[in-house]
C-alpha cells in the first residue's frame, strides 16, 4: 500500500511459491520481538513481516488521529523509517506494539505541532465528572468507536478531544491495547490513562448530544 517491495526502506516480502515460503508462514506465527530478534540477527524478511503486520493499524490510528487521510500515508512511511532507523535500540525485552505506537504518537505530535492544531489537556485537573453515568446512551460511545463504519460525525468529534485522550480512545477501541500497553506508550500512570479514557467517553458523549 504505502511500503512496496521496492518501497522507501528498500525491503521487500518475498511470498513467491517455492521461495521458502513455507519458512515465511512459520516466521508470521512468530511474536514480535521474536521478529525483531530475528532482524537484529541479519534475517531481513523479519523485518518485513512486521511491516506487513503493522501497516495498516498504523496508518488507521494516524489518519483518525490527525483526521487527514492523506498526510497519515506520508506520516506512515515516516513512522516505518524510524523503526527502520531505531530497531537496533529496540530493547527485545520490551513490548514492540507497544513501541511502534509510541513512534506513530510522536509522528502525530510533529504533524500537529507543525499545523498549530494541537490541544494540550490539562493533566493536573481532576474531571468531577467521572462518576456521570452512560448509562441513557441508546448506543453507548465506545461503542461507536468500535464500529468501523463511523463516519464523518465521529471523525469529527474525535478531533475536539486532547490529543492524549483521542490516542487512549483509538489505541483502547481500535487497536485492541489494554490499558497498560496504553500507559506504556504515553509513559504515564495507568490510573491517568483510565481517568483519560473515561473523561474522554463523556466528553464525546456531550459532543454527539451537541449534534442531535
Amino acid at each position: 500500500m504505502f511500503l512496496s517491495a521496492a518501497g522507501t526502506i528498500g525491503l521487500g516480502l518475498d511470498l513467491s511459491p517455492g521461495r521458502k515460503h513455507a519458512s515465511v508462514l512459520e516466521m508470521e506465527e512468530l511474536r514480535d520481538e521474536q521478529l525483531v530478534s530475528m532482524y537484529l540477527e541479519g534475517d531481513e524478511k523479519s523485518l518485513d513481516i512486521l511491516i506487513k503486520r503493522y501497516l495498516k493499524p498504523i496508518y488507521n490510528f494516524l489518519a483518525r488521529n490527525t483526521g487527514n487521510n492523506k498526510e497519515a500515508e506520508d506520516l506512515t512511511q515516516d513512522v516505518f523509517l524510524r523503526v527502520w532507523n531505531n530497531l537496533k535500540k529496540f530493547d527485545t525485552e520490551k513490548v514492540f506494539r507497544t513501541w511502534i505506537y509510541q513512534i506513530a504518537r510522536n509522528a502525530s505530535i510533529d504533524y500537529l505541532r507543525k499545523k498549530k492544531a494541537l490541544i494540550f489537556s490539562d493533566l493536573d485537573t481532576e474531571d468531577r465528572q467521572f462518576s456521570e453515568s452512560l448509562a441513557d446512551e441508546s448506543e453507548p460511545v465506545s461503542d461507536r468507536l468500535n464500529r468501523e463504519e463511523a463516519g464523518m460525525e465521529l471523525a469529527e468529534n474525535l478531533q475536539k478531544l486532547s490529543l492524549d485522550d483521542r490516542t487512549v480512545l483509538l489505541l483502547h477501541y481500535n487497536e485492541d491495547l489494554t490499558f497498560r500497553e496504553i500507559a506504556d506508550v504515553l509513559n504515564e500512570p495507568m490510573d491517568t490513562v483510565k481517568s483519560r479514557h473515561r473523561r474522554a467517553l463523556l466528553k464525546l458523549k456531550k459532543f454527539f448530544k451537541e449534534q442531535k
